[in-house]
């Protein structure tokens, strides 16, 4: 089983690729959206060429976070790197490092930022604020204020539109 994304929305499509050949075009119709789209699939070998490689290092997960299910998306796993995490509504071609796949209309594109660090004792410090969104950021069922910070650790509750998020820390080593 493959999946793919549907071009206009975005919504994951699942199909068999055992049933055809390489190089034979695949049309399919989003259920989501309607959009009709059809894909080749090629058996590509890639040669290696070193200037044209360009390695991205992966970066270490530092936690994740837990979107809980509700009636507008599915429980997903989000993880954390070092540095900031944007947080918001996955939408195409958009430059968030931790989309939602969701259909919150309350979650705006940047919603909200966790920054991960360590701080002077190597421990790490996750630290939340608000994108600044319309609907804002709630911690503990308090709002967080334009350029207001809140220190969030392991098992923090914390909502974005209708949609709520469990933090969860890695664990110290």
């Amino acid at each position: 089983m493959k999946r793919i994304n549907c071009p206009k929305c975005g919504k994951p499509i699942a199909f068999d690729n055992k049933n055809y050949n390489d190089a034979h075009l695949l049309a399919f119709a989003c259920p989501n959206c309607g959009k009709k789209f059809a894909i080749r699939q090629k058996n590509m070998i890639k040669q290696h060429e070193p200037e044209a490689e360009q390695t991205v290092p992966k970066q270490e997960s530092v936690g994740c976070l837990l979107v809980i299910e509700n009636v507008f998306h599915y429980k997903q796993v989000i993880p954390l790197v070092m540095g900031n995490n944007i947080i918001g509504r996955f939408m195409k071609d958009t430059r968030i490092n931790c989309p939602i796949m969701t259909d919150d209309p309350s979650i705006d594109i940047t919603h909200c930022v966790i920054n991960v660090s360590r701080d002077k004792n190597g421990k790490l410090k996750y630290i939340l604020r608000d994108g600044p969104s319309n609907t804002g950021t709630f911690v503990s069922h308090e709002i967080l204020g334009d350029r207001e910070q809140r220190v969030i650790e392991d098992g923090t509750l914390f909502t974005i539109g209708a949609t709520s998020i469990i933090l969860k820390a890695e664990e110290e080593k």
